[in-house]
């Protein structure tokens, strides 16, 4: 169990990290968020590449596999959009919203057993997300994008469970990519940047912690039980923070720290009702 911790700590990490690098591209180096989503696609799908297993295009038969690498497309340019101009913890906290919609959807479409416990963690943590996002007319462009993402992610979630046995993790993993790759092709290529060396080098950071993060990520989950592994995911929020202080020297405000704090209680705590 201590290795699996490990590894899910590393991974957790390591997504953040992956999408920090986008920022840097896209809010500093003038690069189009899309072409970030779009190259992470394609260069994930030649690492992920060498690893299959006969029998994965089958996969691409069915329609759900189609719709699902989709809605991740628009949820990873969401989340690259919206880091371009808000820090890292806050699109982190606002994308928090998509486990909460995940939950909704679930228990409408997957018909999901219903418990109060869990429904007022649920309501607590979208309280929280409230607090990061402060809907109203002066709310950041970016904090949108990142609730969009949430929104994207959520649903992601729920067909991810719907098509639970319909592949292996692998093999979902390299459909999700090649589709997503293929789909923001023609908008990924119209945004080619100048490929000078630090764009190339967090280019391939990028593509390669998001990556590694969730193979990492599957690998955990295959040496440990998942109900004891899921309240680390919210490890993200912790190192988002941390990466958004050391690289861009961007704190949380006092809103945004409360948030943060309601998102990880309720969400940790519902984690472990499952």
């Amino acid at each position: 169990m201590q290795r699996a911790v490990l590894i899910m700590f590393v991974a957790m990490s390591l997504i953040p990290a992956g999408d920090s690098a986008g920022k840097l591209m896209t809010g500093g180096m003038s690069v189009a968020p899309v072409f970030v989503a779009w190259s992470r696609f394609a260069l994930g799908t030649v690492m992920v590449l060498p690893f299959l297993s006969p029998g994965t295009l089958r996969l691409f038969r069915d329609w759900r596999i189609w719709l699902r690498a989709l809605i991740l497309a628009c949820g990873i340019t969401s989340i690259q959009t919206a880091l371009q101009t808000a820090d890292v913890a806050t699109v982190f906290a606002a994308f928090f919203v998509g486990p909460l919609f995940s939950y909704v959807l679930a228990v409408m479409f997957l018909r999901e057993p219903v418990t109060l416990l869990r429904s007022v963690l649920i309501i607590a943590g979208f309280g929280g997300v409230l607090l990061v996002v402060r809907p109203g007319i002066e709310t950041e462009p970016g904090v949108l994008w990142a609730v969009t993402a949430g929104l994207c992610y959520g649903a992601f979630l729920t067909m991810s469970r719907w098509l639970t046995g319909v592949g292996t993790p692998l093999a979902l993993t390299f459909s999700q990519l090649a589709i997503s790759a293929l789909f923001l092709l023609p908008w990924g290529a119209s945004q080619m940047p100048a490929f000078t060396a630090p764009v190339v080098a967090l280019t391939v950071a990028s593509a390669f912690c998001s990556m590694m993060g969730n193979l990492l990520l599957l690998y955990a989950y295959r040496i440990a039980n998942a109900t004891r592994l899921a309240p680390l995911v919210y490890f993200q929020l912790i190192a988002a923070v941390g990466l958004g202080w050391s690289i861009f020297g961007d704190l949380p405000d006092g809103y945004t720290w409360a948030g943060l704090a309601v998102i990880l209680i309720s969400g940790i705590a519902s984690t472990r009702l499952r």
